[in-house]
């Protein structure tokens, strides 16, 4: 019997390489903008910066999760944090520019720049659901055995057709 190895044929497409990059940058660009405005407005944040903090580290955890290992079953995870995380992004937003008058704590960074980064950090978090729904259907974690030399042509490029999905 030929020597079979597991290929997992969908991660070999380019709109799934696309889709894991497209991710992973979400996710850390999401975590850096928490941070930013997290390290901006720790004065005034009265505790919520342990949350901050919380999904800071989920965020970076998910990103190198995405990437390093393919794995799919952090996607749904990352959709429902972002769905939560831009409700109360959009809910902090006007609160950060009120806060930009006379009589206010100062935070370490403008108010009006807090507002501004916590406005950008919806959009982002919509395209991360977006993206990683996306990632979701692409089926990342459908494997097949196929004889070594099949696999090898696969990975060339090689082939005369695609290798069966499920």
């Amino acid at each position: 019997m030929a020597d079979t190895v597991v290929v997992h044929p969908n991660r070999e497409k380019p709109e799934s390489k696309a889709t894991k990059a497209a991710v992973t940058l979400l996710l850390v660009t999401s975590a850096v903008l928490i941070l930013i405005i997290s390290l901006g407005g720790l004065k005034v944040m009265q505790g919520m910066y342990i949350v901050a903090a919380a999904y800071i580290i989920l965020y970076a955890v998910m990103a190198y999760v995405v990437m390093k290992h393919w794995n799919r079953g952090v996607l749904p995870l990352a959709a429902g944090m972002a769905i939560m995380f831009a409700v109360v992004a959009a809910v902090a937003a006007p609160a950060w520019f009120s806060r930009d008058k006379a009589g206010f704590i100062e935070p370490n960074l403008p108010a009006s720049i807090i507002g501004l980064l916590t406005l950008i950090l919806i959009p982002v978090q919509i395209l991360l659901i977006a993206f990683a729904m996306r990632g979701l259907q692409q089926k990342w974690n459908t494997e097949i055995e196929v004889p070594r030399e099949e696999a090898d042509r696969y990975r060339r490029g090689d082939h005369e057709g695609d290798l069966q999905t499920a």
